[in-house]
């Protein structure tokens, strides 16, 4: 979605030594929305088979935990606060020298995913900030050698795999401390600097934390995929960590693309991971009470899955590492969802059944499972299923659901005038084929009564 301030992962559509100059008003030129995937180029059968195998894991979560942490927590005001506010490199740099989070903040993070039924972290490396939260030999403006006084990222990994989680990494490409981070657009010479540096970057975090699962690109201002020479940076990345899935955002295809506050499938059978904040920041914002309620997340879990997509859903931590109590409560109320239900999400299926004014669904093989909520009362219908139903069920708990079917809808008699489940109630339909709908069969089909 687009606003007059431009969102934090939009960069200006040009190439390397054209570019127009980084600007918060879209009406100011042409803009590119970086979840818009580069035209994939044919790939062989053994680097599509290599995929298969490298994404399996990832398909069968689904669902993850993202977090947005750095100095931009401690003003706690937006990711975006340095550029939003026009706060200079030499007073912006000093927050380094607060940015002190209290020991192991991550092993948090880490128990409050996997309560909340979350397969997978991806924790901001660096973001656009220019900040590393890790320790490196090509900048002291990292955690280690600032008022942290040690790696941020290294406890966070140790964190994750604790609680047998996959490990991602965020790392943004735009930088707005380095020196070369913008003439680098219009001076070869201090692209080539940016490009050693930020490569170096790279290789530092996947050669020094063991194995890592994913890597997630962000914002390729202002260069294209041969400015950044995102070629040589992805063979890079799969030299050191064969097994690693990536994003499509240093401009080129990579494994996944990644629509950000939306949920929209890709066409193909291309895999695609939808990024959401909990509220309307990605870092941590103090005023920001615009929160996403337990249902929606449901929902929107719900409809990632239906159409094998992942979510990836976001926290920002407060600058010493807790996560916001609101945040919190969310995630659990999930979590306790989860726990009844997450079978119907991992490893789910691409769902052919959509319309219902009141549910939403996901399937594995024959097994249709209706996610209900705004419940109905006594009797909910389906129109349009095109197979038979053999036995229907409670998912939760198990109970069997009454249910008859003619050539144009199924109806589940008999249910509880309350919700059984909160925020959202699932009902197993086990199908005698794969489930398939079809209302336009009934509004061409259903007999009509004569006048």
């Amino acid at each position: 979605m687009k606003s007059d301030r431009m969102l934090r992962r939009e960069w200006l559509a040009g190439t390397g030594a054209a570019l127009a100059t980084l600007t918060a008003s879209a009406k100011a030129g042409a803009v590119l929305d970086q979840t818009q995937t580069p035209t994939p180029q044919a790939s062989s059968p053994e680097e599509e088979a290599d995929r298969i195998r490298r994404m399996k894991w990832w398909h069968e979560a689904r669902f993850g935990m993202f977090i947005h942490w750095g100095l931009y927590s401690v003003l706690g005001r937006h990711e975006w606060v340095m550029e939003d506010e026009g706060i200079p490199v030499s007073e912006y740099e000093l927050l380094a020298k607060r940015f002190q989070p209290k020991p192991n903040a991550a092993r948090a993070w880490a128990k409050l995913a996997k309560e909340t039924g979350q397969k997978y972290m991806v924790m901001t490396t660096k973001h656009h900030e220019g900040f590393c939260n890790f320790e490196t030999k090509l900048t002291n403006y990292c955690a280690p050698k600032q008022a942290a006084g040690r790696d941020l990222v290294r406890e966070y990994v140790e964190a994750a795999r604790a609680e047998g989680l996959r490990v991602g990494f965020y790392y943004s490409l735009m930088d707005w401390h380095h020196p070369d981070g913008a003439r680098c657009a219009k001076d070869e010479e201090a692209r080539k600097r940016f490009i050693e540096y930020t490569h170096g970057l790279i290789h530092e975090l996947l050669n020094n934390y063991g194995k890592i699962d994913s890597l997630w690109y962000d914002v390729a201002w202002p260069l294209d995929a041969a400015g950044w020479e995102s070629e040589r940076m992805n063979k890079m990345v799969f030299q050191l960590q064969p097994d690693i899935i990536v994003n499509n955002r240093n401009r080129l295809p990579g494994d996944f693309s990644t629509p950000e506050q939306v949920i929209v499938a890709e066409r193909g059978g291309r895999s695609w991971e939808s990024c959401m904040t909990l509220n309307d920041s990605w870092g941590y914002q103090q005023a920001d009470d615009n929160w996403k309620s337990p249902k929606t997340v449901v929902r929107n879990l719900i409809t990632c899955s239906r159409d094998a997509g992942n979510y990836l859903l976001n926290v920002g931590p407060k600058p010493d590492g807790s996560i916001p109590e609101e945040s919190v409560r969310i995630f659990k109320e999930v979590g306790q969802w989860m726990a009844h239900n997450g079978e119907t999400i991992y490893t789910a299926e691409p769902c052919r059944v959509r319309r219902s004014n009141y549910a939403n669904f996901t399937r594995k093989g024959n097994t249709l499972y209706m996610h209900i909520y705004f419940w109905p009362g006594d009797t909910a219908a389906l129109a349009g299923l095109m197979t038979g139903v053999r036995s229907a069920r409670m998912f939760a708990t198990g109970q069997k659901v009454a249910f008859e079917q003619d050539r144009f809808r199924v109806r589940f008699t008999g249910l509880p005038a309350e919700a059984p489940d909160h925020p959202v109630t699932t009902i197993a339909i086990e199908c005698e084929s794969e489930p398939t709908q079809d209302t336009d069969f009934v509004r061409r089909e259903r007999p009509r009564n004569g006048v």
